[in-house]
């Protein structure tokens, strides 16, 4: 190949076209990235509208008073700069210099958030547990399985609150529970009975939603890879815990977080079917009652609430997403 020139033909350099096709790529690369841009800026720009101007809208609210009565002159005035008050008022259960009487709002933030772990452990374990088997029912090739399938949806899709009214129907004194387990428990009258209530509802509802996650992950893992396990000698138990668990492993730890971070934000659930009392009142369901007396005070219960989750989430990115790499590294030598 030459090239020409005012000062004559010479020939040119063997890597000039290699030199020119990579100036192209990089060329091709960089407009594509502008084209992204261009798509996805109108999409985040509603994004910080929506999400971006109310958080830090409520984390300013967070550090200003509430209004209310001066105790000085019984005047009502305007709430002014607070600081931190707002949130040692929660964390620390307190009102201002002396603490909140029992059954104040103030008092209430710890057992709040101790309900609502407790949903979110005993939901989430019994969900993955019963979705798991659920996958694994539904993986299988038999007549009926897509009927099957479909009819697994139904609860998923039943709006929350129709799935409140209903199991309040099933756990009224005289409703279905107790006809069946020819007991008289007040399922929403004490504490305990009131959580297993809000669990049994919670997990009959989002079951489904876990189970076609992990069916998901269930439909890449070869048909051959049991067979040669079967062939080798390996019991059902074995296939289950050393293919099955390690290669629906990124499935299940997206659906397991996406139904961490959804309990821990529960609160139609709950609140109407129980209204939140007998030690069922969670962190939204607290939020919202505090709005009725001080938007600052729940903003800045919002804030931690907030905080709470992001740390939750965070920790399961972070944590089981380097295990996941990590898991995926190792079968990839594996298979080498």
């Amino acid at each position: 190949m030459t090239v020409t020139s005012e000062a004559g033909t010479r020939d040119a350099g063997p890597g000039e076209p290699s030199k020119r096709r990579r100036r192209g790529r990089a060329e091709l690369e960089s407009a594509r990235s502008r084209l992204g841009l261009y798509l996805i800026a109108p999409a985040m720009v509603m994004l910080l509208i929506v999400i971006g101007y109310p958080v830090v809208r409520a984390i300013f609210m967070s550090f200003q008073k509430d209004a209310g009565l001066d105790p000085q002159t019984g005047l009502f005035v305007e709430g002014g700069f607070a600081g931190f008050s707002n949130y040692t008022h929660w964390i620390f259960q307190r009102c201002g210099d002396i603490k909140c009487p029992p059954g104040t709002l103030g008092s209430q933030f710890w057992p709040s958030m101790g309900a609502t772990i407790f949903f979110t452990v005993a939901s989430v374990v019994l969900e993955v547990v019963l979705g798991m088997w659920m996958a694994l029912v539904m993986a299988r090739a038999f007549k009926g399985r897509g009927l099957l399938r479909a009819s697994v949806l139904v609860p998923w899709a039943i709006p929350t609150a129709v799935t409140a009214k209903l199991w309040l129907f099933i756990f009224a004194f005289d409703g279905i529970a107790n006809s069946l387990l020819h007991t008289e428990i007040l399922w929403t009258g004490s504490q305990w009975p009131s959580r297993f209530a809000v669990v049994f509802a919670d997990v009959w509802k989002t079951t489904p939603f876990i189970a076609l996650l992990i069916l998901a992950g269930l439909q890449i893992i070869p048909a051959d890879v049991y067979e040669a396990a079967k062939v080798d000698g390996a019991t059902a138990w074995q296939r289950f815990t050393r293919i099955t668990l390690p290669l629906v492993k990124p499935a299940l730890l997206v659906a397991v977080l996406f139904r961490t971070l959804d309990v821990l934000r529960i609160f139609d659930l709950p609140y109407i079917l129980t209204g939140g009392a007998n030690g069922t009142t969670t962190l939204s369901i607290l939020v919202v009652n505090q709005i009725r007396q001080g938007f600052n005070a729940a903003a800045a219960l919002s804030t931690i609430t907030f905080l709470f989750i992001f740390l939750v989430a965070f920790v399961f990115v972070k944590v089981l997403g380097a295990n996941v790499v990590k898991t995926q590294q190792s079968q990839q030598k594996g298979a080498r």
